[in-house]
């Protein structure tokens, strides 16, 4: 199912809900890039792949919406070796950012004991809460 308008713009209907409460821009770039996938594929799963490793090169996760990166690029080591990595993903979390930036979004996310946190610990703290938010956004 196309994920933009005949006009380009992204159809709200069918953006996933954590891209509905995330910026234009962050819903352009997932909307055309799935629907290039889509069509380039013909493979509904893989466009959906491919429409949310092009999100999270320019936007991280952060609670229940997506937010831009300080810098654009890989997100983790998942994304930077492309398809057929075999390391986990970070799940939207920019695994990849300092320290301080991963400490800053836990201290926004209110995550416990963050200040105790090594980055690797960090980032999975953060993409738990990430999802808490998400599911509770979703009730």
């Amino acid at each position: 199912m196309p994920k933009t308008t005949r006009g380009g713009q992204p159809k709200q209907s069918e953006l996933p809900d954590t891209l509905k409460r995330s910026d234009a821009k962050a819903q352009r770039t997932f909307a055309k890039a799935h629907d290039a996938a889509a069509d380039e594929y013909d493979d509904a799963e893989r466009a959906h792949r491919v429409a949310y490793a092009a999100l999270k090169h320019s936007y991280e996760k952060i609670g229940d919406h997506w937010e831009p990166k300080d810098s654009p690029g890989p997100s983790d080591e998942h994304s930077r070796e492309g398809r057929g990595s075999r390391r986990p993903t970070a799940g939207g979390v920019d695994a990849r950012a300092s320290k301080a930036h991963l400490y800053e979004v836990a201290r926004r996310l209110e995550v416990r004991g963050r200040s105790t946190m090594t980055k690797e610990q960090l980032v999975d703290a953060i993409q738990r809460a990430n999802d808490r938010r998400t599911r509770d956004a979703r009730t």
